[in-house]
């Protein structure tokens, strides 16, 4: 997509420019792609330091009312109740074929109090979803208005705290309201330590002035949040999950409670049961090519014999790894016996090998 005066401008698109932003197109929003720096190093300070990623792209959804743990349950294959106040779940909204509309993040503040986090370019229809398949019920759907920050890496902590935001009581995926209208969760798409800060847009400029004047934070791109997330083995929605991909190809399993693995009242139950029991045809891997080429989304797999074996749906150079990183689909007989694997790029083959996910450590704190 190109970067043209129809895409949405983030809040603090000023601030980016005054940093020295490269900008592109993603999910109908004008984003920094790289800054000065590069990816190479934006990537690695992640690591290594702290991060910054303005995601207010993202979409940020208050389920309130007496029916909000129900209508939760009929849109995903959750268990609200499970869900303590300060807790947050990973989550998936599908369709009645099972396919993956969209990931989510669920964040219960109250007893019917629920914050949803959904992708950018999901939101709209995310939002016509939920109202339609929770009608009838006692609760109230309302899109907030806020900047949406990640603060990432080893020193997000120490960096945030100078700031005099103290967050080092939260764990890995809890969260809570740190002042008025403010919302704040320990998480993020890196692999790494950090937390996620929805935050007021009249807040927002100097509050992250305040942090980038911390010489361990720098602005982070889109770019290395890309490369950052694929080392971490983490999906993204429209490459490695999409309406045509159900949780059981999609590695993402996991991420449903066993009791309703089987059966539920949620939309798309009855298509994963049959999912399950069928079996895929092809599941989600890591793969690793040989060489210093990437690979990238599209293109295709072939197994020793020249048959078609998958696609990649994510690849690029893993700063951290060293080396190519993907992700991709591969034939379900091929998962235990692969045998030799390539990837054609420009009509040469290239020899892959599957890679156990993630990449690179996930660093959270958990406790």
């Amino acid at each position: 997509m190109a970067d043209t005066g129809e895409l949405k401008q983030l809040p603090l698109r000023q601030l980016h420019e005054a940093a020295g932003a490269r900008f592109g197109g993603f999910a109908g929003w004008s984003m920094p792609i790289t800054y000065p720096a590069g990816v190479m190093k934006e990537h690695l300070h992640t690591r290594e330091h702290a991060g910054l990623f303005d995601i207010s792209h993202m979409r940020l959804f208050e389920f309130t009312g007496s029916g909000a743990d129900a209508a939760l349950a009929r849109a995903c294959p959750v268990d609200p109740t499970a869900i303590g106040i300060g807790q947050s779940k990973y989550t998936l909204l599908l369709d009645d074929s099972a396919g993956i509309l969209d990931d989510l993040i669920v964040t219960r503040l109250g007893p019917e109090r629920l914050i949803v986090v959904a992708n950018a370019g999901n939101a709209e229809a995310d939002e016509a979803h939920l109202r339609e398949v929770t009608k009838g019920l006692d609760c109230r759907i309302e899109p907030l208005d806020r900047v949406f920050l990640a603060l990432q890496g080893p020193e997000a902590e120490a960096a945030l705290t100078a700031t005099g935001l103290d967050l080092s009581s939260l764990i890995f995926m809890h969260g809570l309201e740190p002042k008025e209208g403010w919302f704040a969760t320990r998480s993020g798409y890196t692999g790494e330590d950090g937390f996620e800060l929805a935050i007021p847009p009249a807040e927002a400029e100097a509050f992250a002035a305040k942090l980038l004047a911390d010489e361990r934070v720098m602005w982070i791109g889109l770019a290395a949040r890309d490369s950052l997330r694929l080392e971490a083995g983490l999906c993204l929605h429209g490459q490695d999950i999409t309406p045509e991909t159900d949780p059981v190809a999609a590695g993402l399993m996991w991420a449903i409670p066993k009791s309703l693995r089987t059966g539920g009242d949620y939309v798309g139950a009855a298509a994963l049961k049959r999912a399950r029991e069928t079996g895929p045809s092809q599941r989600r891997v890591g793969l690793m090519p040989e060489g210093r080429q990437p690979i990238r989304a599209g293109a295709d797999l072939f197994d020793a014999d020249g048959k078609p074996a998958g696609h990649i749906t994510s690849g690029g150079f893993g700063p951290s790894v060293g080396a190519p990183v993907a992700m991709g689909y591969l034939r379900a007989d091929l998962i235990d016996k692969p045998g030799d694997l390539f990837a054609e790029v420009r009509g040469n083959r290239v020899p892959v090998r599957i890679h156990p996910l993630p990449f690179t450590p996930h660093r959270y704190r958990k406790g």
